[in-house]
């Protein structure tokens, strides 16, 4: 614990907690709802829960928590630490904590404002952050603290945790990701919160406890089903009012009524059903339908910030070391799987911000457009991304076409791609209202109609549920970004994948080009070491020009 501060006094709490009745017992029987009962009663390690609006969960968690720091080390005691998503949920709490406490230790405990420290690495350098936290200490030794919602705050902390509002959290995915560490020695953790939105990081953990891909014990309880426990009835009973069948349906009309035309809003916060973005294009349900864990994304960081500033031949053996053991497996296997298939493929650039992506695919026999690999270049200079989209080619033969980003610094990657792959085969798209209107459309029908399939991965997913409706057509809005969650480095993120995506499926829609002098290459002529009658599909060695490895015309 810190260095204590200050006491804080009973006016300084915020008024759900002084107007609590003074003789309300939460140790009588009847005090708890039965869904309140519920949730204290599952003693499981990990415990999520999706919630309607002022449910009384938090107060429910409350007394758990008071009675569990109250308890002895053989009675099952221990510390409990609340991560609120503001410094006044903390004290609200911690007020709860501080009114049951008079009913077990016989009097009202003091709280204490303390002043904690955290460190924790950002962009490589060590900070050094302090906050306020809001204490109170039982005669057990353990105690109750409220501390900020800090991702380094809970890495550091062992006990019972729990992290309210967590969908609400500035960093949401930090702080639920830094709950796992807590388990290492016998923490456990209570994820409360209602819903913020369908991409929010609370609501994908929720899909993964139904989808039995996480251990969390799920708990669910809307607005109806805390108004059937009696949610009215202890309103009245805080309050001093007399309750009544007709006062109970004039305050439910009331609570629903106060959302008017905001139904979505109401459905999210009442009915625990989150709200999917506004003016979203294509829908989640859809998106999510359209994947598949059989196709893959390979993500590509650089080793050090200053990887740019490295001798070209070095920068190039990074990535062709990355390039042969971890993408070329995946390109010999589309490559098998589509045979003498045309190919297409879809490209976004970027450089120093958000990162550059390449859809590869095909469309198969019955209309079915497929992206089994996605490549996503973070903070990647020129060199490399031209070295990636050339050791491509070999893969990418026969091509259908090839649509590129040739926005600003891109233009010089999409030319390039041109004089590599031939100009009939390339576009160098610089994309118009007019060109989105074109496809956008189509490229929505292929999630309605399930005639695409796409690697499943979160990014990939929100990327897609980026684009909305903009000066009437679907397309990602300039100015909104988003954190990325992969391990190769996150970062910010602006529909990267979307773009690479809705580029490959423009171009599956281009005329195949027959080759001039085009002939399969059989593996065994070149030593591939492949079936008698394969064809070569690996690329050129990136240190030998074209014209000196390859005869003219056999590509």
């Amino acid at each position: 614990m810190g260095k204590l501060i200050r006491q804080i006094d009973r006016d300084e709490l915020p008024a759900s907690v002084l107007t609590i009745p003074e003789d309300l017992n939460p140790l009588s029987s009847g005090i708890l709802m039965t869904h309140q009962a519920c949730w204290i009663g599952d003693t499981a390690d990990l415990k999520a829960c999706r919630k309607g609006r002022r449910t009384g969960i938090t107060w429910a968690e409350a007394h758990d928590d008071t009675l569990i720091a109250a308890a002895s080390r053989e009675a099952g005691g221990d510390n409990v630490f609340y991560i609120g998503d503001t410094k006044e949920k903390g004290l609200e709490w911690i007020g709860y904590i501080a009114h049951f406490a008079k009913f077990i230790e016989g009097h009202r405990p003091e709280i204490w404002e303390a002043e904690e420290e955290v460190e924790y690495e950002q962009d490589g350098k060590r900070i050094v952050e302090k906050y306020t936290a809001y204490v109170v200490k039982f005669a057990s030794g353990y105690r109750c603290a409220a501390l900020a919602s800090r991702p380094a705050v809970i890495r550091g902390l062992q006990g019972v945790v729990v992290i309210d509002e967590a969908a609400f959290h500035v960093d949401v995915r930090g702080v639920i990701d830094a709950c796992n560490a807590l388990l290492i020695w016998g923490g456990k953790i209570r994820i409360i919160s209602t819903h913020k939105g369908d991409l929010n990081p609370f609501n994908d953990l929720i899909k993964e406890i139904v989808a039995g891909e996480t251990d969390y014990s799920l708990h669910t309880y809307s607005f109806d089903d805390a108004v059937e426990n009696g949610l009215y009835e202890r309103v009245c009973l805080v309050k001093g009012d007399t309750p009544s069948v007709e006062g109970k349906k004039s305050w439910y009309r009331k609570i629903r009524g106060s959302y008017g035309t905001r139904k979505a809003a109401m459905r999210e916060e009442l009915d625990v059903i989150p709200r999917e973005g506004e003016g979203r294009y294509i829908s989640l349900t859809l998106i999510e339908n359209c994947m598949t864990k059989d196709y893959t994304v390979a993500r590509w960081s650089p080793p050090e910030e200053t990887f740019v500033d490295w001798p070209q031949s070095k920068r190039r053996e990074i990535m062709k070391r990355w390039l042969d053991q971890e993408l070329q497996p995946l390109l010999r296997e589309f490559a098998e799987t589509v045979a003498h298939r045309a190919r297409a493929f879809g490209e976004d650039f970027a450089m120093r911000n958000d990162r550059t992506a390449i859809a590869l695919g095909y469309t198969a026999d019955d209309l079915v457009r497929h992206v089994p690999i996605i490549i996503e270049l973070f903070a990647c200079p020129y060199d490399q991304q031209e070295q990636v989209l050339f050791y491509l080619e070999g893969y990418l033969r026969p091509l259908q076409k090839g649509i590129l980003d040739a926005n600003g610094n891109g233009m010089v990657l999409a030319q390039k791609a041109r004089q590599k792959f031939g100009a009939a085969r390339i576009e160098e798209l610089v994309a118009n209202d007019s060109w989105y209107r074109d496809h956008s459309p189509r490229f929505r029908d292929a999630f309605e109609s399930g005639t695409i399939r796409i690697p499943q991965d979160r990014d990939v997913r929100n990327d897609i549920a980026l684009m909305e409706t903009k000066d009437g057509v679907g397309k990602v809005p300039r100015n909104i970004r988003t954190d990325g969650t992969d391990a190769s480095g996150g970062g910010k993120r602006h529909g990267d994948a979307a773009v690479a995506l809705l580029n490959f499926h423009a171009a599956t829609f281009g005329e195949i080009v027959a080759y001039d002098g085009y002939q399969g290459v059989p593996r065994d002529s070149l030593g591939g070491g492949g079936r008698r009658g394969d064809f070569m599909h690996a690329p050129p060695d990136d240190d030998i020009p074209d014209d000196d490895k390859w005869v003219k015309g056999a590509w």
